[in-house]
């Protein structure tokens, strides 16, 4: 009997945001802003998890959600809201984090790990071990970890979204798991 909660909630959530969505459509604000309220949370944990800091991370979480505003005609009801949401913000997400990457190395030639470790572990002290380990990885590593471990994405799929190969990411995946390995034994 477990599957019928589950269910329930998939289909009250459903029931939720479609005529939430519905009506931001038509330009209401304040129904988009309840949309926000209830994706806001995992959408911030994914970005938190690509990102590997707060303050980018909830840039990148403001970022999605404009970029969904302005795309929300695009969703046709054909998959639930959230699932939409998740697919945007995860191009959103990567896109962000390219832009970032980009501006900042005509400033800031090279990021030591110090420095990541350092401001990571200031922010995430409330995460679990596995969390502010994951955080720690290179962001390429990170990436590719987060979007197959946890988002249940194929590395066929990742390669597409990063621009690389099935063999980067795998091998990307596998440094991760190595990394993770060595940090928590």
């Amino acid at each position: 009997m477990n599957a019928s909660p589950q269910l329930t909630e998939t289909r009250y959530q459903q029931e939720v945001d479609f005529p939430l969505v519905q009506r931001a459509r038509l330009g209401d604000k304040l129904a988009f802003a309840e949309l926000y309220r209830l994706h806001h949370g995992r959408v911030y944990a994914l970005c938190l998890h690509l990102a590997g800091q707060v303050p980018l991370a909830e840039e990148m979480t403001q970022d999605c959600f404009i970029r969904a505003w302005e795309k929300l005609d695009q969703f046709r009801g054909e998959s639930k809201f959230s699932t939409w949401l998740h697919s945007l913000s995860v191009n959103q997400a990567l896109s962000s984090l390219k832009k970032q990457r980009s501006f900042w190395a005509r400033f800031l030639p090279v990021t030591t790990e110090a420095d990541t470790e350092e401001s990571t572990t200031t922010h995430t002290e409330e995460t679990s071990v596995l969390e502010r380990k994951i955080l720690k990885l290179p962001e390429r590593a990170r990436v590719v970890f987060v979007l197959f471990a946890i988002e249940g994405y194929s590395h066929e799929e990742i390669a597409a979204m990063m621009g690389t190969s099935t063999g980067t990411s795998k091998a990307q995946y596998h440094r991760a798991r190595n990394l993770l390995q060595e940090m928590l034994s």
